[in-house]
């Protein structure tokens, strides 16, 4: 997944990501703790929050497909899979909590073949 890819109008593009990891936007909204009409309005789709999270999101993706070998593998692990150390916390539940550099460190030190 390349991050440009999914800009629009020097924005990140919720329907391109969900083209992408065959969802909704809705799903993605409600994955990223963003209300349902966070993607209803171009005001509300550039907002700082909206932006960040998207991107935050994009990231974590990006570094966990090459592990899973695809985006929906990795979406999926993104919104499902239970982190060691964070009591049980999925990645998404981390972002929405706005702990997503506790993804990437997590990431990090199981690159470098630590424990979780």
């Amino acid at each position: 997944m390349r991050l440009q890819e999914f800009i629009a109008d020097e924005a990140f593009s919720p329907a391109l990501i969900a083209d992408a990891l065959r969802t909704t936007k809705s799903e993605i909204a409600g994955t990223l703790g963003l209300g349902k009409d966070a993607f209803a309005r171009t005001s509300r789709v550039r907002a700082r929050k909206t932006q960040v999270r998207l991107r935050q999101m994009l990231e974590i993706l990006n570094r966990v497909e090459a592990v899973t070998g695809s985006p929906l593998a990795a979406y999926a692990w993104f919104r499902a899979e239970p982190l060691p150390g964070f009591g049980g916390v999925t990645a998404d539940q981390l972002v929405r909590g706005g702990r997503a550099e506790h993804v990437h460190a997590y990431l990090d030190r199981i690159t470098a073949g630590g424990y979780a």
